[in-house]
Parts: C-alpha cells; sequence; structure tokens
C-alpha cells in the first residue's frame, strides 16, 4: 500500500472559526472539495469558496436543533471506508457514498462552559457528539483519513498542506490519529469529571511541559498543566521539577495569608524556615529572614505584597532560586533582575485544584485537599487560664504555618515570627526539641512565645518541656485519651492552652 496519499476531500465542522480562514482557501486553491454544515458551512460561504452542504449528501436535514448533523452513514461510510479493500469499495459505490480524506473538527467548548458557570442545561448542550464521532472515524482509519482535532493544530496543518500540497504519509496520519485520540479522550475525561460523584478516577491534561530532569538529574521529569494560569515567570533560568515543588509549597502556605498585614515567608524542601508579618513589607522580610538565615540560602520566596524598591534592595544582598509577589514596582526589578538565573514569578489570582492524587503501590490514593484554617472561633480554651489578645493571634500565626508544614511538627512563634520549626520527625518530642535548640541557635529568647502542633500531644511531655523553655501558650487538635494530663499539667504551671479539634497531619 502506498503510504503517501493525496486528499481530494475534506470535511469540516469547528466552533471556533478563528485561523481557519487561510486553511479554507489553501484547500480550495489546491482543488479540494469541502463538505461542511452549519455555521461552519456558512462561514466559508462567506469566503466566497464552494462548500458543499452536508445534508445534500445525506439528504437529511439537520434535527433536534442541531443536535443531529453528520450522524448518517453516508458521512461516516465516507471517512471509515477502507480505500485498499474492495469489499468496502463496493458497497461506496453502491450506496453513492463520497470518500472524505480530511476532517477537521474542533469541538464544543465543554470545559471552558463549566469553567464559566453557566447553567447545567447550557453545560450539557456543549457535550459535543457529532463532531467527537467525526474525530474517532478519521482517526481510527489513520491509513486513509487525515484527521485534524484542534484548532490548536491549525498553524502546524497549514505548514503541512502548503509544503506538501495535500498529501501526507502514513507516518503523519498516524501522528494525528494520536492527537486526536488524545483529544476525544481528554474531552470524555472532563464530561465525566463534571457529571462523577466518585465512582472512578480519571484526570487528564493536553498541556505539558518537559523539565530538565525530576527530583534528581537521573530521572525524566514532566509537569502536566498549565503553569501560566497560576503565574507569570519575568525573569530567571526554566524551572525545574524541585523548584516546582517549592512553589507549590509557598503559594499554598501565602494563602493562608491573603488580605492580610505585609507578610513574608522563606521556604526550603517545602518547609517554611522563615515567617513574619510586619507593618512594611521591609521589616517582614528582615524578620522572616532572621528565622533561619542559613536556610534561606538557595530557598524559594514569597510575598503576599508587591515588592518595592526598598524590599528588593534588601532581599538582593540573598542567593535564593525564586521570589513570589503578586506584582513587582519597576524600581525593584530593576535591582532583582541583576542576577540573570533568578525566577521571578508574578502570581495571578487563581483557584487551585481542591483535590489532591498521589500514586502509591501499583494505584492512586485520592483526598480533599485540607482547606480548613483554624480561627478564633474554633478555639476551644481548656485551662483555667486564658490566652491573652496577642497570644491568640501568634497561636493562630503558628497554627496557620503549622498546617504545611510536614509531620511530626511543631511551630514555635512569637510576635507573628517563626522562631523555629521542627518538621518531619518520627516523635513529637523530637520535633519539639530540633525546634527549640534552632531557635537557640539563632539567639531567639522562647520566653512568652507559643507553640503549635499539628496532632495532639499523647503525653504531657511535650508541654513539660515547652514550659522548661518559657512558652506559656499551647494550641494543639486535642483528640487524645490522654488529653487531660497534658491540660492539668498546664494548669499547675499556669500554662494556657486551646484545642481547635482539627488535626493538620502532612506526609
Amino acid at each position: 500500500m502506498n503510504s503517501l496519499i493525496t486528499a481530494k476531500s475534506a470535511l469540516i465542522s469547528v466552533f471556533y472559526k478563528d485561523g481557519l480562514a487561510p486553511i479554507v482557501k489553501k484547500l480550495h486553491d489546491l482543488g479540494i472539495v469541502l463538505y461542511s454544515t452549519g455555521g461552519t458551512e456558512q462561514f466559508i460561504k462567506e469566503l466566497d469558496i464552494p462548500v458543499i452542504a452536508i445534508d445534500s449528501v445525506t439528504n437529511f436535514p439537520e434535527i433536534l436543533g442541531g443536535r443531529v448533523k453528520t450522524l448518517h452513514p453516508t458521512i461516516f461510510g465516507g471517512i471509515l471506508n477502507r480505500r485498499s479493500l474492495a469489499t468496502d469499495q463496493t458497497e461506496v459505490q453502491k450506496y453513492d457514498i463520497p470518500s472524505i480524506d480530511i476532517v477537521i473538527v474542533d469541538l464544543y467548548p465543554f470545559e471552558e462552559t463549566v469553567a464559566r458557570n453557566f447553567s447545567e442545561e447550557e453545560i450539557i448542550e456543549k457535550i459535543d457528539i457529532g463532531g467527537i464521532s467525526l474525530i474517532r472515524a478519521a482517526a481510527k482509519n489513520y491509513k486513509d483519513v487525515l484527521c485534524i482535532s484542534s484548532r490548536n493544530q491549525y498553524h502546524d496543518f497549514l505548514t503541512l498542506l502548503n509544503t506538501q500540497n495535500g498529501t501526507s504519509t502514513l507516518e503523519q496520519r498516524k501522528f494525528h490519529a494520536s492527537l486526536a485520540f488524545n483529544q476525544s479522550s481528554h474531552y470524555d475525561t472532563a464530561i465525566f469529571n463534571y457529571l462523577n460523584e466518585g465512582i472512578s478516577f480519571k484526570q487528564s491534561f493536553t498541556e505539558f511541559k518537559t523539565l530538565r530532569y525530576g527530583e534528581n538529574p537521573h530521572q525524566k521529569g514532566i509537569f502536566f498543566g498549565n503553569l501560566e494560569a497560576i503565574f507569570n515567570q519575568i525573569h530567571g533560568k526554566e524551572l525545574s521539577y524541585n523548584n516546582l515543588l517549592d512553589v507549590d509549597a509557598a503559594i499554598n502556605l501565602m494563602n493562608e495569608f491573603q488580605n492580610e498585614m505585609p507578610t513574608f515567608a522563606i521556604l526550603k524542601h517545602n518547609n517554611a524556615c522563615g515567617l513574619a508579618q510586619r507593618k512594611n513589607l521591609k521589616s517582614a522580610y528582615i524578620d522572616a529572614l532572621a528565622g533561619d538565615p542559613i536556610s534561606a540560602f538557595g530557598g524559594v520566596l514569597i510575598s503576599n505584597t508587591a515588592i518595592n524598591q526598598e524590599t528588593a534592595q534588601e532581599i538582593n544582598s540573598l542567593f535564593f532560586e525564586i521570589l513570589i509577589a503578586p506584582a513587582f514596582d519597576d524600581d525593584a526589578l530593576m535591582v532583582l533582575k541583576s542576577k540573570k538565573n533568578r525566577i521571578l514569578l508574578v502570581q495571578k489570582t487563581s483557584d487551585l485544584p481542591q483535590n489532591q492524587y498521589r500514586t502509591i503501590l501499583n494505584g492512586v490514593l485520592y483526598q480533599e485537599k485540607d482547606l480548613k484554617t483554624d480561627a478564633i472561633d474554633d478555639l476551644k480554651t481548656v485551662t483555667t487560664i486564658n490566652p491573652s489578645e496577642n497570644e491568640i493571634n501568634d497561636l493562630l500565626f503558628a497554627a496557620k504555618i503549622c498546617k504545611h508544614t510536614k509531620s511530626n511538627a511543631i511551630v514555635l512563634a512569637k510576635n507573628l515570627q517563626l522562631l523555629a520549626s521542627g518538621t518531619g520527625q518520627t516523635s513529637r518530642i523530637d520535633a519539639l526539641n530540633q525546634a527549640i535548640n534552632k531557635a537557640k541557635h539563632f539567639n531567639f529568647d522562647l520566653k512568652n512565645a507559643v507553640m503549635s502542633s499539628d496532632a495532639f500531644f499523647p503525653f504531657p511531655d511535650c508541654v513539660a518541656i515547652a514550659h522548661q523553655e518559657n512558652i506559656n501558650a499551647v494550641i494543639q487538635p486535642g483528640g487524645s485519651i490522654n488529653d487531660q494530663l497534658s491540660i492539668e499539667y498546664c494548669d499547675e504551671n499556669k500554662m494556657s492552652m486551646v484545642i481547635t479539634g482539627t488535626r493538620h497531619f502532612k506526609h
């Protein structure tokens, strides 16, 4: 079989007409017969280019308000007939079925309609039936038919027409068939997930970015998704796999402090090593850096406030990988762009996914994202001494950080500044001792600091250690059968404790 085929006919049925005109004109110039219906047919006529209406071929009109246009044996026989199979050719001649060599489809914008919060009726009407069927039929018969399944392929297709004059190789048709089935499976997945009530797991992304490598240089890495929906990169080198993990952690952490006073955080390996809230951003950065100036080296920085020149000049002396902010003043950029590899990201206002997935063993774990932020209404004082107003502010501040710290986690804070944290320890005592030792290493005074724990205290040993360091207020979820032991210790030693009722494990 000759793999090089010259097209003689094309069926065009698209929702968006952008970029279609040059293709239609080129197909006409090449003498390729055009078939179409509905709005696409009218579009081609307005270009003064001949087009054959589908209903004149099928002798059957569009029905059901346009729900049924191309679904007819004559059309699908024209696409699916095998040119090299004698019995197929006998049948198409018997039933006067014209062969269709190119199929161009751009599906109804289902995902876009869902994203724009249209009514359920409008969303359902954007489920493409005829278009998806045309794509699948053309892709199945790729040995004889070229399938263009998305307007994103128009540019490459026009180049193919201009360079090969309507011919295509088997390799090219097979490649476009793979694109077509990727398009159709993604489309069906989007519909399924709209209707899904937890009966199955399906995810699909049409956009991806190949990374330099994965977590380590010997591992391959790819990001599936659209990073431009989350931020604009305005300077620096290409983001790596590990960069993206840190960026994700940073953005999720800083989301806890949106619409609050200037807040600056520094992260390393997905955990905050510095975070502070102050009346101005420069002070917030300085006090965040003081939390751990050693770990800050090569870290990821994030602010909830636009970066001004004064803050940029302070930051500029630090070696860091990434700085994320909602905006950058022009004079700040002049300072920060002095290092060519430094990555600067402008964070957009966007909704992050509310579901989380993780591959394990031979399957996938799913959970709802931890969207619960401990607030003042959640606090239940269980000791005889109530925390002061300043302590409550520090407790809630510490709890937000603790929620985003790898378990077992302990966070120590004072005056809206992260003093130290114990991260990823196998025991809560180890996490607390790590935090205490780190705070002392950087010369912090723990007197009147507060302590946050991501999970309950099984024994009173942690509150006892905290008391020895003059920590006077504690926030924890509670829920241990030994809660009362920790509460009694606090009462005996004039400490306050609040319970939230919500655990925040992060593994």
